[in-house]
C-alpha cells in the first residue's frame, strides 16, 4: 500500500506501530517466548497505513503454549505448531522495524525488550529505532487517567471501539485508533478549555435561604447552566470594603442604642440618615 503523495518517502519519517503476543511465564525461571508479531507502518503526516505485516512464531518449547486459549481467538498450541520459528521471519521483522520510529502501548517496558532478546538469541543484530513513542506514557501524561487504568482494553472500552482481541495486528490498529480519539478530545478541550475541561475561572454563586426551623441560614449553590461571569470580562465591585463595613457596623450599633426607649420615629430616621452618607 502506498501513501498519497510523497510526504513519507524519506527514511526515518515513518512510524511503525507494533505489538507482540507472548506466553505468560507460570513459574520461576520460565522465560518469555514471542508467539506473534504484528506491525503497521503509518505516515505521521496523515496517519495513512502504508504497509502491514503479521506472523505467528513457533517457540522452541511448544509446551509454553496452552492447548486451549481462554480467549475465543487466542493463540493455541495447534495454531502455532506449524508456524515459522523466529529465525525464519527475522529478516522481515528487522526490515519493518529498523530505522523507523517505533510506537506501541507499553513497548518500552515490554515489547522492545522482547524483540532485542529474540534477536540476541539467534545471534543477530537487533533493529534500531530512530525514536520511540510509548502510548502508555504519552496518554498517561497528556490524557490523564480519566479512562481508568490506561490499559489498551480499558481505553478501547472508554471510546467504545470494541473489545481488545489480544492479537498483534488487531491490537496495533486499535492502538492507533485510541490515539486518534485521545488527540481529538485534547484538541477540542484546548479550543474551549473553560467549558470542556470544567476548569472555570470562577463560578456563578446563587445565595438561597432555608426556611427550616424558622431560621434563615444562607446556602451557596453553584450553577452549572450559566457560563462564568468572568469569562465575559465582567467583574462586579463589592459596595463595601472590609474597613468600611466595620465602620458601618459600629454606626448601626450606636444608632440602635440611641433609638432605645420612647424616642419618636423621626429621631431614629434622623440618626439613620447619617449611615447613608
Amino acid at each position: 500500500m502506498e501513501a498519497s503523495g510523497s510526504s513519507c518517502t524519506e527514511v526515518g519519517t515513518e512510524i511503525v506501530f507494533f505489538d507482540l503476543e507472548t506466553n505468560v511465564p507460570r513459574r520461576a525461571g520460565q522465560r518469555f517466548w514471542v508467539l506473534e508479531f504484528g506491525a503497521i507502518v503509518v505516515c505521521p503526516r496523515n496517519l495513512v497505513e502504508l504497509e502491514s505485516y503479521t506472523t505467528l512464531i513457533k517457540p522452541k518449547d511448544l509446551s509454553v503454549v496452552a492447548l486451549k486459549s481462554s480467549r475465543s481467538d487466542g493463540i493455541t498450541r495447534e495454531a502455532i505448531e506449524n508456524a515459522p520459528e523466529f529465525e525464519e521471519v527475522a529478516d522481515q521483522i528487522f526490515s519493518i522495524l529498523n530505522s523507523r520510529i517505533w510506537a506501541g502501548h507499553n513497548i518500552q517496558r515490554f515489547d522492545c525488550i522482547r524483540i532485542r532478546e529474540a534477536f540476541a538469541e539467534i545471534g543477530r543484530t537487533a533493529p534500531v529505532p530512530v525514536g520511540i513513542i510509548d502510548s502508555l506514557g504519552v496518554l498517561t501524561q497528556k490524557f490523564g487517567r480519566r479512562a481508568g487504568n490506561m490499559k489498551m482494553a480499558t481505553l478501547a472500552s472508554y471510546f467504545e471501539l470494541g473489545q481488545q482481541k489480544h492479537r498483534s495486528l488487531d491490537d496495533v490498529r486499535m492502538n492507533l485508533e485510541v490515539l486518534k480519539h485521545c488527540a481529538t478530545v485534547l484538541f477540542l478541550e484546548s479550543s474551549l478549555p473553560s467549558v470542556l475541561n470544567g476548569k472555570f475561572n470562577s463560578s456563578l454563586t446563587i445565595t438561597t435561604r432555608s426556611r427550616s426551623n424558622g431560621k434563615l441560614p444562607c446556602r451557596e449553590e453553584t450553577s452549572r447552566k450559566s457560563p462564568p461571569i468572568t469569562s465575559l470580562g465582567y467583574q462586579r465591585t463589592a459596595p463595601y470594603t472590609r474597613g468600611s463595613l466595620g465602620k458601618m457596623t459600629e454606626s448601626v450599633k450606636n444608632l440602635w442604642c440611641k433609638s432605645q426607649g420612647s424616642q419618636p420615629l423621626n429621631t431614629i430616621l434622623k440618626h439613620s440618615h447619617s449611615l447613608l452618607r
